[in-house]
């Protein structure tokens, strides 16, 4: 029979009809399973919290091995006007007619691709079909329970000894995405009257546990945590504040704030930070000169690479005033490059303290936040800003959320919690 079944089919079929048996066998065990489970709850608190009952449900739920049927019991209050079916309270799909492992599967699919693509990926290699507009509900629904979960105050961090040893570097920055039209209006645009897009704010916490052989400052790559979404700096803010609490910054040995130049993440830095060391990421401060050396010399010339070579030695020895210096004595001849260096020196002189990457680097410190802007474009950009996209805000906060905790390596932890 073995030999028939082999030469009949080529591997391909085998292994799919194979699969497809299993599942099978599987659903019918399950089904059976959960039908006798049903059978033997008891409803004591629902009898007592003046519940009537009203004799068996049927119910069609969608698992990863097939749709199964289930009969519960079904009470009826009538002075309240509500109902309640126990058994759906106990294995969580009271809102929903897919099960938990399905939800699972179609979140975390929903999560890192287009919806439409999802669909087609689940059918593939789970053999389930759910239209991409499920996909997205569940999606949404189950990113807003891990918004729900950063509140709580056990999420599970990554394990990291001598934590009274370590340097703690807290990184923020802000990066737009697609929206939709009623997410944006009446916002106006950086360079338009009407904007398209929202600025994500992000930030992260990773540790850096010693140097290498050469000096510089090594990452634990598997201690980078995530948060944010479309707020205001004074909610991230306290979103900052509540991650750093987590991860016991205050036990570190060390706290550096790490940003680009905006207004907000030193305010946040001032305000709950005051002890940490700031510093301006280097890339986007070398941006600012390059920035104006295009405004006086052309293009790939010898005296743009020459000028900014320069501003770069300087800078690296973190001798600010003579960039400052520099920037200051270029002649501008029109209005636009008098405003490109009134720019540039006001930018050098504010941050001048946090630009000390001489002192940064002696002490075998991180100068730049490549870990956030990775995460910029791994945890929002890649799933956020594909071709087409415009999102709404509970649906751009959602997704993020969901984005966040997979990447922070939470995702285990949020569905033992929510198992729980």
């Amino acid at each position: 029979m073995v030999m028939k079944f082999m030469e009949t089919m080529d591997f391909e079929s085998q292994e799919i009809f194979v699969r497809n048996q299993m599942l099978e066998l599987g659903r019918k065990i399950i089904e059976r399973a959960y039908n006798k489970l049903e059978e033997i709850s008891i409803p004591e608190k629902v009898s007592a919290a003046g519940y009537q009952y009203y004799g068996k449900r049927s119910r069609e739920i969608l698992t990863l091995l097939g749709s199964i049927s289930i009969k519960r019991d079904y009470y009826y209050n009538h002075s309240e006007g509500k109902s309640i079916i126990p058994f759906d309270e106990m294995l969580r799909i009271r809102e929903s007619s897919y099960s938990p492992g399905v939800q699972r599967a179609v979140a975390h699919s929903g999560s890192f691709l287009a919806f439409a693509i999802a669909e087609q990926q689940i059918k593939e290699l789970a053999g389930i079909q759910i239209d991409a507009k499920t996909i997205e509900r569940i999606t949404k629904e189950l990113g807003n329970e891990v918004q729900r979960y950063n509140l709580c105050n056990d999420k599970r961090m990554p394990e990291i000894s001598s934590a009274d040893r370590e340097t703690l570097y807290l990184c923020m920055d802000g990066t737009g995405i697609p929206m939709n039209k009623k997410a944006v209006e009446g916002r106006k645009g950086k360079m338009t009257d009407q904007a398209k897009t929202r600025e994500v704010k992000l930030g992260c916490i990773f540790t850096q546990t010693g140097v290498d052989d050469q000096g510089y400052p090594v990452r634990l790559a598997e201690s980078t945590t995530y948060w944010g979404g479309i707020i205001n700096a004074e909610e991230f803010g306290r979103q900052t504040e509540l991650a750093a609490a987590e991860r016991k910054a205050e036990k570190a040995a060390k706290m550096c704030v790490i940003g680009d130049g905006a207004a907000w993440i030193w305010n946040i830095a001032e305000e709950y930070f005051p002890h940490a060391t700031q510093i301006v990421d280097l890339f986007h401060a070398r941006e600012h000169y390059w920035e104006v050396a295009r405004m006086f010399f052309p293009e790939g010339s010898p005296k743009l690479f020459s000028w900014t070579d320069c501003r770069k030695k300087e800078l690296d020895a973190g001798d600010v005033g003579k960039v400052i210096k520099a920037i200051a004595r270029l002649k501008s001849m029109t209005d636009e490059q008098r405003k490109s260096i009134e720019r540039a020196v006001g930018y050098f002189s504010k941050h001048s303290k946090r630009m000390r990457y001489n002192m940064f680097r002696e002490n075998h410190l991180f100068v730049g936040s490549g870990v956030l802007e990775a995460g910029c474009r791994s945890v929002v950009g890649q799933r956020m800003k594909q071709s087409g996209m415009h999102w709404s805000m509970k649906g751009a906060d959602s997704m993020i959320a969901l984005r966040c905790c997979i990447y922070s390596g939470q995702w285990e932890d949020f569905w033992e919690k929510r198992a729980a």
